[in-house]
């Protein structure tokens, strides 16, 4: 007899700054200003049953995580400045600067906005680099210590 096994959830936290503005906001967040972030990646899997073999007794190692993870979202974003691009004036100034790091987003870089950016990005990569044996199950992307935005497989 097979018992079927539970699902597990497992997270990694990496960390990041970026500069950013939300162009048309009524307050203090409409001028250029950057933040510390943190990302929260769940995973969802089965505990590996491979005796002798180095990922035995886990869903994944949890440096596989931090390694895509910075590959496709904290190394391009780090100490980049995330702009909308409808800000075409701060788009054109921010392109004259020579070398500068700029990420051109589709859409305003609010926390919502960057998390579900950057749950579009990794859903792909963690699902081919397992063979789909794991499900990307949700992104918290920390703004400031006490405000954030999650996103989660629907």
């Amino acid at each position: 007899m097979t018992t079927k096994q539970e699902a597990i959830s497992i997270t990694r936290r990496l960390e990041f700054d970026s500069g950013h503005r939300i162009p048309n906001h009524d307050g203090q967040c409409r001028h250029l200003h950057g933040h510390r972030y943190a990302i929260e990646v769940t995973l969802t899997g089965v505990i590996a049953d491979h005796p002798g073999k180095a990922d035995d007794g886990m869903v994944l190692d949890f440096g596989d995580i931090k390694r895509l993870t910075n590959q496709y979202v904290v190394e391009p974003w780090d100490h980049a400045f995330l702009v909308a691009k409808e800000d075409a004036g701060l788009v054109a100034y921010l392109n004259s600067i020579p070398n500068h790091k700029t990420v051109v987003m589709e859409h305003v870089p609010t926390v919502e906005n960057l998390a579900s950016a950057a749950f579009r990005v990794l859903q792909p990569v963690f699902e081919k680099a397992f063979d789909g044996r794991l499900k990307l199950a949700s992104i918290r992307l920390y703004e400031t210590p006490n405000c954030w935005a999650d996103v989660s497989h629907s």
